[in-house]
């Protein structure tokens, strides 16, 4: 069963448009690297700071050979030094789930 990384980004209200970039350069880098890219979702309402972007992958240990891919990719390291030029990312935490409930009414099967 794979699990879902989700991270959260807290981000400059004023750089939306640097940070939206940063997030489509992502759908071509990611699935390359071995993700299943969910997506990346900006703010609309209420919180002018939170993004999130959402990706399943295999287990932990496919996540950490991702990572090794995703630094040795060309648009990845170009999109994080991108992001480290613009500042645009206050500050980023990941959180790695479990899916438990049904899909769609559709009972999960492991």
């Amino acid at each position: 069963m794979a699990i879902t990384c989700i991270i959260k980004y807290e981000i400059d209200p004023y750089q939306r448009g640097p940070f939206e970039e940063y997030a489509r350069n992502w759908n071509e880098a990611i699935p390359r690297c071995g993700a299943d890219l969910i997506g990346y979702f900006a703010p609309h309402e209420g919180s002018a700071t939170l993004a999130y972007g959402i990706y399943n992958i295999e287990s932990l240990a496919a996540y950490e050979a991702y990572r090794a891919r995703l630094r040795d990719d060309p648009l990845g390291r170009a999109n994080y030094a991108f992001s480290m030029e613009r500042k645009f990312i206050r500050r980023e935490d990941r959180t790695f789930l479990t899916h438990v409930s049904g899909l769609n009414g559709k009972e999960l099967i492991r």
